[in-house]
């Protein structure tokens, strides 16, 4: 009885790291949407723009990183 408790808690543990690994996709996609959003709308931006907010176009990306990713 011992052996088939320990087979149903194995599923149960697989269950659980898929639903965790569904979970850390669905959060890496959407740091990944933010990141995407971030250098669409901060390129979309003139030059004149970008230089009143303190921003060279080549930063945009990194910007966009810190954003979606954190420092």
């Amino acid at each position: 009885m011992a052996h088939a408790t320990e087979i149903l808690n194995a599923h149960a543990g697989i269950a659980d790291r898929l639903i965790a690994l569904l979970a850390d996709f669905k959060e890496a996609m959407a740091k990944r949407a933010i990141y995407r959003e971030t250098v669409r709308e901060l390129s979309k931006l003139s030059l004149r723009e970008l230089d009143d907010l303190g921003i060279a176009r080549g930063e945009i990306q990194s910007i966009a990183s810190k954003a979606a990713y954190g420092a």
